[in-house]
């Protein structure tokens, strides 16, 4: 596995120096990470990883790294606790110390608080030097708050105050980009989530856009200000089989790559439809796949076919560990503009269930709550969510009992 002088990410930043690499886990478990990892490579290519991994996250110059910012998600939380139970333990007790009668669900909340504020603070050198524009990190509201526009909120709030690069992530329910247009009238930087159609997306640029006009009215700090908009790729292609099973009982037959293409052709048209229209927002694209294979060969259109985007592409573990594993030779060409092929487009404009996703007027704000991807996410969410509060709610029960 030998790895090129720059790395298959590395070289999407060559390739344009506006496309951001951001890491899609808390930053409290990249050392730990990194270690298990060199762990599984060959002992003869452990030191080329080392220095490919420590150019990821430069825990000495943060500035640095090619990490520009976070994302993180209750699955992705509810990693930390496991991976560092005793450290998120020692978080938990120091709470419960201080506010011996409080309650599992507000100890789960100000648990994920302190871990979003210490991940955070690992960024804030790489924001503060690059005056605001890179080095946040996304912390989410709870999912379970999902259609509450009062409780996220207050959410928000409370997680926008913990450090000044924190950015706000809000999901895309109708009651959500309220909550992004108030957010940005205030000054503070949005991601929206479960976010999976062309419609969602651009609705979001349009209340961002409203927040700004509120904002600059009444003459509000935009200095700490960012608007990220995330598409979940993989998370609508593959979502339980719904637009296979779908294709299939049209008579049609939708192979790897037609999938892969479906999810690259909304992100593509809101991409363009964002740069065309001015819109402030950047976008962010997520639940990427090493796929498909073709010819025998795997490959990653989801980083080939944006290749040369003005974007963001926030990467898990488990994707940087099969980047390195199989994209080694990977050559990147300017491909964000270039358009799916016209008999796949065509072919996936028969399917509803891409075709009301590819049109900006697909959906009316009032359907996006019942979207299947949004409410198979809010359910997968939610539930690491509640396991997240099972779990440090252990500490209350383990000091309650002595």
């Amino acid at each position: 596995m030998k790895i090129a002088k720059k790395n298959p990410l590395e070289r999407l930043v060559h390739l344009n120096p506006e496309t951001e690499i951001w890491w899609d886990s808390s930053p409290l478990i990249y050392a730990d990470w990194s270690e298990s990892f060199l762990k599984q490579v060959p002992a003869e290519k452990a030191s080329v990883i080392k220095t490919e991994l420590e150019k990821m996250y430069d825990s000495k110059n943060p500035e640095n790294s090619l990490f520009r910012g976070v994302t993180t998600n209750p699955p992705l939380s509810l990693a930390v606790i496991k991976m560092r139970e005793q450290y998120v333990a020692s978080i938990s007790n120091s709470i419960i110390d201080n506010n011996p009668s409080i309650s599992k669900e507000d100890l789960f909340w100000q648990t994920y608080k302190e871990i979003v504020k210490r991940g955070a603070e690992m960024y804030l050198e790489i924001f503060e030097k690059s005056n605001h524009k890179y080095g946040h990190l996304s912390g989410q509201v709870d999912p379970r708050s999902l259609y509450d526009v009062d409780a996220m909120m207050k959410q928000a709030l409370e997680l926008a105050s913990l450090s000044p690069n924190v950015m706000i992530k809000v999901p895309g329910s109708k009651e959500g980009y309220e909550v992004i247009k108030q957010l940005t009238a205030k000054g503070i930087a949005t991601n929206n989530t479960l976010t999976f159609t062309l419609p969602q997306l651009i609705m979001c640029a349009e209340k961002v856009k409203e927040g700004l006009e509120i904002a600059k009215k009444n003459k509000v700090d935009l200095s700490r200000w960012r608007s990220v908009i995330t598409y979940m790729a993989a998370r609508y292609g593959e979502l339980r089989g719904t637009m296979k099973k779908e294709a299939e009982s049209l008579g049609i037959e939708l192979s790897e790559s037609d999938t892969r293409w479906a999810e690259m052709a909304i992100f593509k048209k809101a991409y363009m439809t964002v740069k065309e229209r001015g819109y402030p927002s950047k976008m962010l694209l997520c639940s990427m796949r090493i796929s498909p294979t073709v010819k025998g060969k795997k490959r990653c259109w989801h980083l080939e076919k944006v290749a040369g985007g003005d974007i963001i592409l926030t990467c898990p573990p488990s994707f940087i560990e099969g980047v390195f594993e199989t994209l080694e030779n990977t050559k990147f060409t300017n491909q964000i503009e270039k358009k799916v092929p016209k008999k796949v487009l065509e072919r996936l404009l028969r399917i509803p269930y891409f075709e009301k996703a590819y049109m900006e007027d697909g959906y009316v704000i009032d359907e996006f709550n019942t979207h299947p991807a949004l409410k198979a996410t809010e359910e997968e969410f939610s539930k690491a969510t509640d396991t997240m509060v099972g779990m440090v709610a252990k500490q209350l029960d383990n000091r309650r009992k002595k």
